[in-house]
């Protein structure tokens, strides 16, 4: 008997691993598109005529981030009624567009309208692939799989920090931005391949379907338990719920969650790093090319450090990472802001220490929030309502992104780096002690257990039985 069972699952197991990091591929242009701008944004303001124009400046960048909030919006519903796995294709699509549109931009407008685009396919990327990875994985396995979306952010961040940093020398910003094209070829033809989940086939009620994937994706003898789980689930929410259905006392408990986790993990300053970092240290007195390659260091301690959520997110559990990483947050950047304070904002020793705390900082957030948020959202919601809400919680997320980042320049132009540093560090604060009251412990519950117990459905709601 044991003979016969070993070679069924190792198939399964690579099947399931093959799937979430086909489908991770996604992740990895939301990093590279995301940090790709940072480096090229030095060498596109002469040539597009915007060197002098902050505002313009401003909306390169943050055009994606107005697009990845459309993205993010309309990817609930359109997975819902779609599939994830078709929703996957068509962001790969739009990264490609996006990606060659940016690369042969005539002029600034051309180039914000194409990094529009390219954030639709962000935020398209950052509501499907985690919820395809946590749909098609077993519970075993399902934290560690759904890190790989952060893995790969983290990676793809890396990588266009090294592009950046080869291209450099030759200020080829349309090689930097347009090599997206490539990851983005790769994910669409890919997931030609992989199946859809299990739990979207069984909300359509393609039930034989969906055991022929818990076959492929599953040891033989946790496929009854698992099939048997989706059936209870759909069975208890039979109709598909809308935008309107957010508004549900139900619902009310696990979005607030959501959307808390969503806002907070912009609100600590992470992207403020990945956008402004080479800027900031080049006004610490770093050459342009010292400060992308600080930056390249600064990606390699996040990579590093999200293989560490990678490793131990389901055996640690997603609140302890969290309340750690909101510790190390917000110890690093309040040292790094009152050092700055008594020692001054520029030379070479303030420049050292900034880079030292936020290696500190990026490798706490790393392990932790950025990884551990991405693997949350899916889970906290129910099937019946996963689309709409993860869309609305993701959407938050780029929304609280384009804030923080339009916002920094500026306060930090007012208050100074010390001050601007210390009101990360009292986000930091805020995030630990909303984690520690509100946000439960996810890690080793099937997804149909966990909507039972965070859920009351509509039939069983009555005033004071909502569930937090």
């Amino acid at each position: 008997m044991t003979n016969t069972n070993q070679p069924r699952r190792p198939r399964s197991g690579r099947s399931v691993y093959l799937a979430a990091t086909v489908c991770a591929i996604g992740a990895l242009l939301f990093g590279y598109d995301t940090g790709v701008i940072s480096g090229a944004l030095l060498y596109l303001k002469g040539p597009l005529g915007i060197e002098d124009n902050a505002f313009l400046q401003g909306l390169v960048t943050s055009g994606l981030l107005v697009g990845a909030m459309v993205g993010a919006l309309i990817s609930g519903s359109l997975a819902a009624r779609l599939g994830r796995r078709v929703m996957t294709l068509i962001a790969a699509c739009v990264f490609a567009v996006g990606s060659l549109g940016a690369a042969f931009s005539p002029d600034v407008l051309t180039l914000v309208a194409s990094r529009f685009v390219i954030g639709i396919g962000v935020g398209l990327a950052s509501v499907i692939v985690p919820m395809y990875i946590a749909e098609i994985s077993p519970t075993r396995i399902r934290g560690t799989l759904t890190s790989l979306n952060q893995l790969l952010i983290t990676t793809g961040i890396l990588l266009a920090y090294v592009v950046d940093y080869a291209l450099a020398p030759w200020e080829a910003w349309r090689w930097m931005l347009g090599l997206g094209v490539i990851p983005a070829v790769a994910l669409f033809v890919g997931m030609l391949f992989m199946p859809e989940t299990p739990r979207w086939l069984a909300s359509r009620n393609r039930m034989d379907e969906a055991r022929e994937v818990l076959e492929r994706t599953r040891a033989p003898e946790e496929i009854d338990e698992a099939f048997e789980e989706i059936e209870a689930a759909e069975r208890q929410a039979r109709e598909e719920a809308g935008w309107r259905d957010l508004t549900s006392p139900w619902i009310r408990p696990a979005l607030t969650i959501g959307l808390g986790l969503a806002v907070l993990q912009q609100f600590v300053g992470i992207n403020t790093i990945i956008y402004y970092a080479p800027t900031t240290l080049t006004q610490l007195g770093m050459g342009e090319a010292a400060s992308i390659a600080a930056q390249v260091g600064i990606g390699a301690v996040m990579l590093l450090f999200t293989l560490v959520a990678v490793r131990y997110t389901d055996r640690i559990g997603r609140k302890r990472l969290l309340l750690a990483g909101s510790t190390g947050m917000s110890l690093s950047l309040g040292v790094l802001g009152i050092l700055t304070l008594i020692v001054g904002a520029s030379g070479s020793t303030v420049a050292v220490i900034t880079i030292v705390c936020l290696a500190t900082y990026i490798a706490s957030f790393g392990a932790t929030w950025g990884p551990i948020v991405w693997v949350m959202l899916p889970e906290l919601f129910p099937l019946r309502i996963r689309g709409p809400a993860e869309g609305l919680a993701t959407c938050g997320n780029w929304a609280a992104n384009f804030v923080v980042s339009l916002a920094f320049p500026v306060v930090l132009a007012v208050i100074g780096q010390g001050l601007s540093m210390l009101v990360f560090a009292a986000f930091g604060v805020v995030s630990l002690f909303f984690v520690h009251h509100l946000v439960p412990e996810t890690s080793g519950r099937s997804l149909e257990g966990l909507e039972t117990e965070l859920h009351a459905t509509p039939k069983e709601e009555a005033p004071g039985q909502a569930r937090s």
